[in-house]
């Protein structure tokens, strides 16, 4: 069987190799002269897969190595028979961390203490629920608001987006959806941005034009909102400079790119197919991970504050500081450029490990501090082990 992959799934020629030939490409070179021949089309988040480009080719089979699927259009799928799998839930501890990151960035920024504050997560989905239990862990009140997931449930703990407008913090991870009762394209718009309480701090990690970025920029502009963090962009890859000038945090899209989470939706579209086309699976995630670069943290000095040593830990394990100073270095390109180093920041990205790799070692584990430690992913052990 003939396979094309996106090259920016890591591994994926090791792990698909046992199934057919693998072609790897740039996800923006997969055309419709690429895919005519093939059985099996492999993506991430940037190829759209649409009739457009499936029409008339061999493809049996199309997966997504991402837990989102707006660039797939699952009906012509589902039409013309052709097999589909994309990977929930693998990258959504790792888009987590990444919030998790960016509050203590900002927070040392702005001297805010964390603890006692108000976080409104809209989206309560595998990232969301996720982020939420973070954040309780780090001692913030945590309000949610997810219609769908209340019309499912009738859960009163999902709240209407009108309830969080006076949160500390506010953090979107829905999808990307055009239409229907909870359309969330422009979800955070001009009037969103109003409704808030002065002072708010703003992060996206979902999609790009869930928030209308003049409406963001003009919110900055006037002083609404303290703080932001983006790592989704409207018009990626070609992202608005000026507005990237003005945010506290900027990523390319690489929230959910630690490579725990990357390996994980490796195998699980990989066992996929080989149910699909009757393969007895050879690789496991296990095949593909290194050993974490940084294993043990030993924290000698617990007279600073919890805030203090949990962004001295995590930076020592992810520097969102280092992916927000490396995609600025896009101000001094050519603007024909922009869209091309963009994508270069997210194929080159270095190898990222989740939390939960790395073993820290305290005096007292029953502290706030290792309670904190633990609540967002890492081992605590006693100093004595």
């Amino acid at each position: 069987m003939k396979i094309v992959a996106d090259a920016n799934i890591p591994h994926v020629v090791e792990c698909f190799s046992t199934i057919g030939e693998v072609h790897t490409l740039s996800g923006r070179e997969i055309n419709k002269n690429v895919v005519a021949d093939a059985d099996i089309l492999l993506v991430r988040s940037i190829t759209p897969v649409f009739a457009d480009l499936l029409t008339g080719s061999n493809v049996r089979y199309v997966a997504t190595a991402t837990i989102g699927f707006d660039h797939i259009d699952v009906d012509f799928l589902r039409h013309n028979s052709i097999g589909f799998a994309s990977a929930p839930g693998s990258n959504a501890n790792s888009a987590a961390e990444y919030v998790i990151a960016a509050l203590l960035e900002i927070a040392q920024k702005h001297n805010i203490t964390l603890e006692g504050k108000s976080i409104g997560v809209v989206g309560v989905g595998n990232v969301g629920s996720k982020v939420a239990k973070k954040c309780k862990a780090l001692g913030m009140k945590v309000l949610l608001n997810d219609p769908p997931l209340y019309r499912q449930t009738d859960d009163p703990k999902y709240l209407q987006l009108q309830d969080l407008y006076n949160c500390d913090f506010i953090t979107f991870h829905t999808p990307l959806t055009f239409d229907g009762i909870d359309k969330t394209f422009h979800l955070a718009d001009e009037s969103f941005f109003k409704s808030l309480k002065k002072g708010c701090v703003f992060i996206n990690a979902s999609r790009g034009a869930v928030a209308d970025s003049k409406a963001l920029e003009e919110s900055i502009n006037t002083k609404r909102l303290k703080a932001v963090a983006l790592d989704v962009w409207e018009n990626e890859p070609k992202i608005d400079m000026k507005l990237l000038e003005k945010v506290d945090i900027g990523s390319p899209h690489i929230a959910g790119y630690s490579l725990d989470g990357k390996i994980a939706g490796l195998i699980m579209i990989y066992k996929s197919i080989c149910e699909f086309f009757s393969i007895e699976p050879e690789h496991d995630i296990h095949d593909f991970l290194p050993e974490p670069e940084v294993k043990k943290i030993e924290i000698k000095d617990e007279s600073k504050s919890d805030q203090e040593i949990l962004q001295d830990v995590i930076s020592q394990v992810y520097s969102i500081k280092r992916d927000d100073e490396n995609l600025r270095q896009i101000s001094i390109e050519p603007a024909e450029n922009i869209g091309i180093f963009f994508d270069q920041l997210r194929k080159n990205y270095p190898i990222r490990r989740e939390f939960q790799n790395t073993k820290v070692i305290l005096k007292d584990i029953n502290s706030s501090l290792a309670k904190k430690l633990h609540g967002i992913g890492f081992k605590v052990v006693t100093s004595d082990k």
